[in-house]
């Protein structure tokens, strides 16, 4: 193989070497099939990035198709919000298509099967079949009903297409090999009766065609060349075969399988993420811990930073757990480069400066990002009385403590060099309030006289900031593997995966900040205004809401390495 074509991951290889060699006509071709019954996540965004990707980059097409075969659980709204999200994260799709599109062309097909004696109609029931498979290591047996005659077979398969048979009486089976080692060929069936109404056919249908029979036969309709799957799809691959080249559909796409995503502190069963909403372990399916796009939209993840994200971690058939934390660096990066800078308090402590005058109130110039001048200035007001965060002031600190303490001095941020003269505190005991002095020849931070100050803070204004909920996230489970020791996922929930805080202060140039919109808050971490605040009915009289997107650091890895020590 030439040099360009051991570039990129497996995948890429196997494409450009069809190419080289023409085949499909040298014609690319990829699919994203979900089932529109939940939400997308993020090892969804994985496979998006694939097919898209790879589509992209060899002048082809991706199509979202969504398999909607099973209509018990699937709604219009996930269909909205999976299309939503695919165009969030980056992507253009022409006209969504669906597996209901040939819900005709597989029943002819099915039709087909039986004619070849390829497909009977099984009586079986559902405890029955899956006596009759045997086990992983115990060869199957065939059905009572495998030969049945083909009258029989197609009288019975347009009696169950007509409705007159209850759910589970009958199914079709594929006629391959009760004694296969893979036990994905020993009989599977291929239409089950389901007497559902579907979102799309309404009640046409009352039988249905499972996943594995419409998948395959959906993709060779559709002319798909490359059919990239993720790696538990491997074992089904020969019945995926079979169905082609029984059927010799024209079209016979390559499926090619990876390693799909696995992360840690993370859970990505779509199932096991239902049971978290719905035992209201969480707020519901755009809770900002969940690891859905809709979540980690609304938490302030950036589109870019999960692409970076899924590049970053390759395409390889070798199952592994990724560190959480490259995720949150990959969104830090972004985050650095495009959040503008602000300033907020969120354990607000007041500052009276006593030597500034009381009716007086200055305009500073704030950079909105310290290296990148295109990205302009704003406007923060200063005034006697301005408030600090709690964590910047100790009564008495330690020798390395270069922040707020008795006597000692401080830089304001874009403004003056404080310091500490007095303290004020409640009947408790605790302190409530800080006089201090500034100097006047220091407005920008800088002292005139060449002594250096080391410690520098942020602050707001308490004449003009604005108050705020900060919701503060945090990954929503305490382990690396929730299920760690086939544990109860549940029981390793982290009790601190969500602190809210009243009564915070923000500079007031953040009171018309737009939903999703990230900012720096300097020195604390990255926030977004929550885009549920907006649409709350007394919005106007309540004080709008920050999600927390990420911290500056990794804290966590720091625990982790304390805990090896």
């Amino acid at each position: 193989m030439d040099k360009e074509n051991t570039k990129g991951h497996f995948i890429e290889s196997i494409i450009r070497e069809d190419i080289k060699n023409n085949k499909n006509s040298g014609r690319v071709n990829t699919r994203f099939p979900p089932e529109p019954n939940g939400y997308l996540h993020i090892g969804h965004a994985k496979s998006i990035c694939l097919n898209f990707n790879m589509a992209r980059k060899f002048n082809g097409r991706c199509n979202l198709r969504f398999d909607d075969s099973n209509p018990a659980k699937e709604k219009q709204t996930y269909i909205d919000s999976i299309k939503a999200s695919i165009k969030w994260l980056g992507f253009e799709f022409e006209n969504p298509l669906f597996a209901s599109d040939y819900f005709d062309d597989l029943y002819d097909f099915a039709v087909e099967l039986i004619k070849k004696n390829k497909a009977y109609v099984c009586s079986l029931k559902g405890d029955d079949i899956r006596e009759y498979r045997g086990t992983l290591t115990e060869k199957g047996k065939d059905s009572p009903y495998r030969e049945r005659s083909l009258e029989e077979n197609l009288a019975l398969f347009a009696r169950m297409k007509n409705g007159e048979f209850d759910e589970g009486e009958h199914t079709l089976r594929a006629k391959i090999d009760m004694k296969s080692p893979n036990i994905n060929l020993r009989d599977p069936i291929i239409y089950r009766v389901k007497k559902a109404v579907h979102p799309r056919t309404g009640d046409k249908w009352c039988i249905y065609p499972m996943y594995d029979f419409t998948h395959c036969l959906s993709d060779s309709i559709e002319g798909i060349t490359h059919s990239l799957c993720s790696l538990e799809f491997e074992d089904h691959r020969p019945l995926y075969d079979w169905t082609l080249d029984e059927l010799e559909t024209p079209c016979h796409p390559q499926q090619i399988e990876f390693a799909r995503m696995n992360i840690n502190y993370t859970i990505l069963s779509k199932r096991k993420l239902q049971r978290l909403v719905d035992d209201n372990h969480v707020q519901g399916w755009d809770d900002p811990r969940l690891p859905t796009l809709e979540g980690m939209k609304r938490r302030g993840y950036t589109p870019e930073s999960i692409r970076n994200f899924c590049d970053a971690i390759g395409v390889s058939k070798k199952v592994s757990r990724i560190d959480m934390g490259l995720l949150e660096s990959c969104l830090r990066n972004d985050l650095n480069e495009k959040a503008p800078r602000v300033m907020g308090v969120l354990k607000p402590l007041k500052i009276i400066i006593e030597n500034y005058p009381e009716d007086k109130t200055e305009e500073l110039i704030a950079k909105n990002h310290p290296q990148k001048e295109e990205m302009g200035t704003r406007t923060i007001t200063f005034s006697r009385e301005i408030y600090v965060e709690r964590d910047d002031f100790m009564e008495d600190p330690p020798k390395k403590f270069f922040r707020l303490g008795p006597g000692r001095e401080v830089r304001l941020r874009y403004a003056y060099l404080v310091t500490c003269k007095d303290i004020i505190k409640d009947e408790n005991g605790n302190v409530t309030q800080l006089i201090c002095t500034y100097d006047p020849e220091t407005r920008g931070g800088n002292a005139t006289d060449g002594r250096k100050v080391k410690g520098t803070i942020h602050w707001v204004n308490a004449k003009d900031c604005i108050d705020a909920k900060m919701m503060l996230y945090d990954r929503l489970f305490r382990d690396e593997d929730p299920e760690k020791d086939k544990q109860d996922f549940i029981e390793n929930l982290n009790p601190e995966s969500l602190q809210e805080i009243e009564s915070c202060k923000l500079e007031k140039s953040l009171a018309n900040a737009k939903p999703e919109k990230v900012f720096q808050f300097e020195r604390v971490g990255y926030f977004c205004r929550d885009n549920m605040d907006s649409k709350m009915k007394d919005v106007a009289n309540s004080s709008p809401v920050f999600n927390r997107t990420v911290t500056m650091r990794d804290a966590w890895a720091k625990m982790a390495k304390n805990r090896t020590k």
